[in-house]
């Protein structure tokens, strides 16, 4: 095989934004020189990578196939390079999708840490819930992914980081909040506002009340935890949330964390990222580092 390292860039580039015209923009290449050299790699291979949809370019079998091992050699590349430069290896960029809790708790500390101990290494921070984060890193938009709790994908590796519980929460003049328990029958009865479907956090509050409570009443669903704690604090609502999340507003006395001993909230925050990428030194210092902020 005689394919260089700039066709697998291209193709790696025109993978990743499915179009030939934004591939070279952002090599810095004409539209004719990125479509010449994905025809040759194509030739080499002896297999067509792409399938054009309207206006886009969609991986074919093959395509899938090459895609992570494509990754992998410029990746090996990146790091050949630096050394050969005498640059400190823990350098280059990594895309990282977490799920809200952990971008808003444990990222910022955790980029703190590492701007200061590998100043060449960059994050790229996107904030999604668990399947959206699950499905950009099944679709090669980021290297890793932060989710809360498991899921269940053999394409996808899950490494566990932290462990963390979900509590159900009231305003203090909230009639629960004055019982020293609160009973399956005063949940079910209760107005809630919950997350959304697909957020890591519903996902194990549905687990918990499964086959405990036939019938709940969702009064709304949001994505932003802010809003539901402001609708919680007015007094009407219950709600289920991450204790990282309303610690502060327990401690202020804003918020009451009610006993509900029945209901199993334990869960823990995962990295995940695609089997079929290999192994990544970036990423691996990134969770390491992570592994040892946990543990402090």
């Amino acid at each position: 095989m005689h394919f260089t390292l700039k066709q697998i860039a291209v193709f790696d580039a025109v993978a990743s934004l499915e179009s030939v015209s934004a591939a070279a923009k952002k090599l810095s290449m004409s539209q004719s020189a990125v479509s010449m050299s994905l025809s040759q790699l194509e030739h080499l291979l002896g297999r067509p990578l792409f399938i054009r949809q309207g206006n886009r370019l969609i991986l074919s079998h093959w395509g899938q196939w090459l895609r992570p091992r494509a990754q992998k050699l410029l990746q090996d590349a990146q790091q050949i390079t630096l050394g050969l430069h005498d640059q400190h290896i823990i350098s280059g960029t990594v895309k990282l999708c977490s799920s809200q809790t952990a971008a808003e708790h444990l990222l910022p500390q955790l980029i703190s840490n590492i701007d200061n101990d590998f100043p060449e290494l960059r994050i790229e921070l996107a904030v999604e819930n668990s399947d959206h984060v699950a499905k950009e890193v099944l679709d090669y938009q980021f290297d890793l992914g932060i989710i809360e709790g498991r899921i269940d994908d053999s394409r996808l590796h899950q490494e566990p980081w932290i462990d963390d519980h979900l509590v159900v929460v009231a305003a203090p003049h909230h009639p629960f909040a004055q019982h020293p328990k609160t009973s399956l029958s005063q949940l079910e009865l209760a107005k809630w506002v919950l997350r959304e479907p697909g957020a890591g956090t519903r996902r194990i509050f549905d687990a918990a009340i499964h086959g405990l409570i036939d019938k709940l009443n969702v009064w709304k669903e949001y994505e932003q935890v802010g809003l539901l704690k402001a609708l919680v604090k007015n007094g009407v609502y219950l709600s289920c949330l991450p204790y990282l999340d309303i610690e502060k507003d327990v401690f202020k006395g804003e918020l009451v964390v009610l006993n509900t001993p029945e209901l199993n909230l334990n869960r823990h925050l995962s990295f995940i990222w695609r089997q079929d990428t290999g192994d990544n030194p970036l990423r691996a210092c990134l969770i390491a580092e992570a592994k040892r902020l946990a543990k402090k």
